[in-house]
């Protein structure tokens, strides 16, 4: 039998096992720009293991995932983060799971918020991006050659994502 995920508000507690939330915070604003610009200062930072490769700048484009889904596998990049942010106005699903003896576990699915993106940590299983309403676009921060930063599991059985409320 297929197991339903639930979907939990992005937190940057609720997340920060799995790594960063993305987001303007207020205690980090600094005034630049003769006091015309607000800067949210070192919100994450690019984090690399090993061999110091470039970290590159992508602009990573989906079309929104059909409901309900179902999660049959999840990835992880073991020597280096990723991060992805919103730039067409439109909330995302992230899903992660702890590692289980080299394998991720149950997902645990956030909705993330269009104001909002995250920095996964290295060796982080999550599942591929997963747009929401329409077709969108997203800044992606990670290491320069993925082939050996890349490693997948499938599930033996899928988990049911159901259409979020929004």
């Amino acid at each position: 039998m297929t197991e339903k995920l639930e979907i939990h508000r992005l937190t940057k507690a609720a997340f920060a096992a799995f790594g960063n939330v993305i987001e303007a915070d207020p205690s980090t604003m600094r005034l630049i720009n003769g006091g015309y610009t607000e800067r949210y200062h070192a919100l994450s930072s690019p984090q690399v293991i090993g061999e110091p490769l470039p970290i590159i700048f992508n602009i990573f484009r989906s079309p929104p995932r059909p409901f309900p889904y179902e999660v049959t596998m999840m990835e992880r990049h073991p020597f280096a983060s990723q991060s992805f942010t919103p730039l067409s106005g439109h909330p995302f699903l992230v899903a992660v799971s702890e590692d289980v003896r080299g394998v991720p576990g149950k997902p645990r699915v956030f909705l993330v918020g269009p104001h909002q993106g995250i920095n996964y940590s290295p060796n982080v299983w999550h599942h591929p991006l997963m747009a929401l309403q329409a077709t969108s676009d997203f800044l992606v921060i990670d290491r320069e050659n993925p082939q050996d930063n890349y490693e997948e599991f499938f599930f033996p059985e899928p988990y049911l994502l159901e259409e979020p409320r929004l």
